[in-house]
């Protein structure tokens, strides 16, 4: 198969060089599988620019749940009611620039659930304007 699909990979590998990323990639241990808190900085501005008015708070919501599946790794996002508040905080169309994240990776107890683990959102409060110089950061609970 690597001959067939190494067509829809970049060009810069050679169908040998694809067979063995492809070979070291198998046996790998999934890091999704972990339980693990890390701080985030989102830039809402950047993600939020040309939506219309009526429109940028729920999109904002939206929005952090897309990043917190995407940093996760997991389709079971939950966001804290303190950070839809600070979401909201200014209106539906004056969000804040800039939101301070904590996200949590944690197992699912329910017995019924189809995930093993799920992702809450919770706000991290941060002064205005000291978002310069924040770092990604691993949090120990």
């Amino acid at each position: 198969w690597c001959t067939r699909d190494f067509f829809l990979w970049p060009r810069v590998f050679s169908s040998a060089q694809a067979c063995v990323a492809m070979a070291k990639g198998a046996g790998k241990i999934k890091r999704s599988e972990d339980v693990v808190t890390r701080e985030y900085t989102i830039h809402l501005k950047k993600l939020l620019h040309g939506i219309g008015f009526k429109k940028r708070a729920p999109r904002a919501v939206k929005e952090v749940k897309a990043f917190a599946k995407k940093m996760m790794g997991t389709d079971d996002v939950r966001v804290d009611t303190k950070l839809n508040k600070f979401l909201w905080s200014q209106g539906i169309k004056a969000v804040p620039g800039r939101v301070r994240v904590r996200l949590a990776r944690k197992r699912n107890d329910d017995e019924e659930a189809t995930d093993k683990l799920y992702t809450l959102c919770t706000h991290v409060v941060v002064e205005r304007h000291q978002y310069k110089g924040l770092q990604t950061v691993n949090v120990d609970e």
